[in-house]
């Protein structure tokens, strides 16, 4: 049987890589903080994008939505205590909430950290921590000893033992010992091209929704004050949305000369299709599901969607769920493996259909190798 709810008495072998000390060199003692600024790409890339927001949003809560599976050395676990503490992992939180901030964090960032509170043995309650206000101490072998959690200049330190009360989930940065990258940070530069679009779009519609054109003075140079009153207005009475297409009264020998677009000013639209695109790409979805024109590369919408579940989302769920089920089986002191429940998500219902099909048609499989293709557990012996 498990070892949930008791605690661990054997302690594991301690192994350290060669590269430790020499990765660690100069670090040990003090915080390791982040090359990239989280809080500013969270802002600029997120509540402050729509490509940006949706992107993370249907890959947050697609993710959160997927059925995971949890099973040990006796199999596939119907009921375990790890299952009821997802469903419920704190006071204040359910279990797509807590998930959805999980994925959230890891996409904006490239870190998620998980807080363990209480118990001896499981953790009572399961708590998502902001990445921007996360911190590595790492020891002399390059290890984390420590987390600092910083909030209005006050720093609360988790302490690394035989077994971390933070669970520290990172995507791959090939520049980096401590952290994750995000896609957030793949894609900033587009994300400034269409941030800048969207800024030249608003200022266009602000100055009656055409391009500008020249007061041409035929007559003597304007005095300065003649020169503010005009400024003035032009601003007051011929800007803006409920001032389009109102007459211009010009005095003094002035003459307006309207500006057409040139070519290359309508390009704006595509570079912002464009960066659009490279948003979507960074996060992994599909162009269509986000509504952006122009990309034929699925053929329907239920095509793109099965794309983006195989190739994004169950990834994602995939790594999330061996980093848990390894930090809550050295909390609970036996082995877990955690999975994503393939054959419960719509989105892949045909594939797992024709699958199973497939093995249950080949005569030449025993049952219980037809059991382990399908990710099942074999039966055992009477």
């Amino acid at each position: 049987m498990f070892g949930f709810g008791r605690k661990d008495v054997s302690v594991p072998e301690v192994k350290a890589s060669a590269t430790g000390r020499v990765a660690a060199m100069g670090l040990s003692g003090r915080t390791v903080w982040s090359p990239r600024d989280a809080g500013t790409l969270t802002r600029v890339g997120f509540t402050g994008n729509p490509v940006g927001f949706r992107a993370v949003k249907l890959i947050a809560e697609a993710a959160a939505a997927v059925p995971i599976v949890c099973s040990g050395s006796e199999g596939r676990l119907e009921t375990h205590p790890v299952l009821t503490l997802l469903a419920q992992p704190n006071g204040m939180q359910g279990r797509g909430e807590f998930l959805e901030a999980l994925f959230g964090q890891f996409l904006l960032s490239g870190n998620a950290y998980v807080e363990a509170v209480g118990g001896d043995g499981l953790p009572v309650e399961l708590h998502v921590l902001r990445s921007d206000r996360m911190s590595v101490v790492p020891g002399s072998d390059g290890w984390p000893t420590a987390y600092d959690y910083t909030v209005s200049g006050r720093k609360h330190r988790f302490l690394v033992g035989e077994v971390s009360p933070i669970l520290h989930i990172r995507a791959f940065h090939p520049q980096d010992d401590h952290y994750g990258l995000s896609p957030m940070q793949a894609a900033a530069a587009a994300m400034d091209v269409h941030n800048s679009a969207s800024r030249w779009t608003k200022s266009l519609l602000d100055n009656a929704a055409r391009p500008s054109g020249a007061i041409v003075n035929a007559g003597d140079e304007l005095t300065p004050e003649q020169f503010d009153r005009l400024a003035v207005e032009i601003e007051t009475h011929h800007q803006g949305a409920r001032n389009a297409g109102r007459p211009m009264l010009l005095d003094g020998g002035l003459d307006w000369k309207p500006m057409g677009f040139s070519p290359s000013d309508m390009e704006f639209l595509k570079t912002k299709e464009a960066a659009a695109r490279e948003i979507a790409m960074a996060f992994g979805v599909p162009p269509m599901m986000l509504g952006i024109p122009g990309d034929a590369t699925y053929a329907n919408y239920v095509e793109a969607n099965r794309a983006f579940y195989r190739l994004t989302v169950l990834p994602l769920v995939s790594k999330v769920c061996e980093a848990m089920a390894h930090w809550l089986g050295r909390h609970g002191g036996e082995p877990l493996s955690m999975m994503p429940d393939r054959d419960r998500v719509p989105a892949l219902q045909a594939e797992r259909d024709a699958e199973w099909k497939r093995i249950a048609n080949a005569d030449f499989l025993t049952p219980d190798e037809k059991r382990r293709m399908l990710g099942l557990h074999p039966v055992e012996a009477a």
